[in-house]
């Protein structure tokens, strides 16, 4: 189960480790503007998110964090390696998600695509998938799509391989000894149109920008994948009420290029931690549904190393490779 770290004030860390860079006769770090690259298409949960972090980083810094988003290939390949390739300076950062930390290297274990080497700077929040079905689909239940999913053909759209919504759809498949067919997106923006559209059966996606198509009864949400249901939709069961183990709680977090200065990385990581702490940001995120965190660089790592031990067996059972 993942552990979320507690949340402290850090205000005076950061400014020590401000004052120690420019003893060292480095500079005051930041002295310029910061990018923060998402490799992801501008929207939803997941960019908010990274937005939220740029804001409060730029607040506490005195920098202007600017956000870039770089989508485009596998697993959000071209943001992702922009950024392994970037001056270890603190002043080119990533904003990406679980994933992108913990299984990349498994899922693209014939080419030289591994994010490990980035500097862990700070787990942001977590958030749950949900799962959606059109409209017209005879359910209304996890239970009830497990039972017809057994005995009929059923597509789900998911984001690209090896996302979330990819993995949580092969877990279903492992857990509840049915098959499905997946049909890769870019983005749940066009996997949602199509499940607007009828043309697929289900989607496991996040609440956020889904809201308004459910609450209009455009689009069912039958499971949430939260060790605890949702309090918007309490009649929404959690996925573990009917298949014990499956959850599927994602987050996001900011990383530095490879070989980045720890007194820089503590110094961001600081500064979001201080201001996702406060009231007011904390209010923003938990109306995302999502639990905010802020952790520390280390607690970072132990949080990836968790996500490695849920998805890697799900990745190696069901065979998920990237060519």
């Amino acid at each position: 189960m993942l552990q979320r770290p507690a949340v402290g004030t850090v205000l005076g860390m950061a400014l020590g480790a401000l004052a120690c860079g420019a003893a060292q006769g480095q500079g005051a770090f930041p002295s310029k503007n910061i990018t923060l690259v998402v490799p992801f298409p501008a929207g939803g949960t997941a960019d908010l998110l990274c937005r939220y972090a740029g804001e409060k980083a730029s607040a506490e810094l005195g920098q202007q964090v600017v956000i870039e988003n770089r989508p485009g290939g596998a697993g959000g390949r071209v943001g992702i390696e922009q950024v392994l390739r970037a001056t270890p300076d603190g002043y080119t950062l990533l904003c990406s998600t679980q994933l992108s930390y913990s299984i990349t290297h498994l899922v693209f274990s014939k080419s030289s695509f591994d994010p490990r080497p980035l500097e862990p700077i700070s787990v942001l929040a977590t958030y749950p998938l949900v799962i959606l079905t059109r409209a017209n689909l005879p359910v209304n239940s996890l239970a009830e799509f497990n039972a017809y999913a057994k005995g009929n053909k059923v597509n789900y759209g998911n984001q690209g391989v090896a996302n979330t919504g990819h993995l949580l759809g092969a877990l279903m498949e492992l857990k509840g000894g049915y098959k499905m067919t997946p049909v890769f997106y870019r983005g749940s923006a066009p996997a949602i149109n199509d499940l607007l559209g009828g043309t697929i059966d289900m989607v496991p996606d996040y609440l956020l920008a889904n809201k308004p198509n459910i609450d209009a009864g455009k689009i069912k949400m039958i499971a949430v994948a939260d060790y605890h249901r949702l309090k918007e939709y309490p009649n929404v069961a959690t996925m573990e009420e009917t298949m014990p183990g499956v959850t599927s709680i994602t987050w996001m977090a900011v990383s530095a290029p490879p070989g980045t200065p720890k007194e820089v990385t503590k110094t961001i990581s600081d500064a979001i931690r201080h201001g996702f702490q406060t009231p007011e940001m904390r209010a923003r995120i938990l109306a995302l549904e999502a639990e905010p965190l802020g952790s520390t660089g280390e607690q970072m790592r132990d949080i990836i190393k968790q996500s490695l031990e849920t998805w890697g067996p799900v990745v190696e059972a069901a065979k998920i490779v990237v060519d």
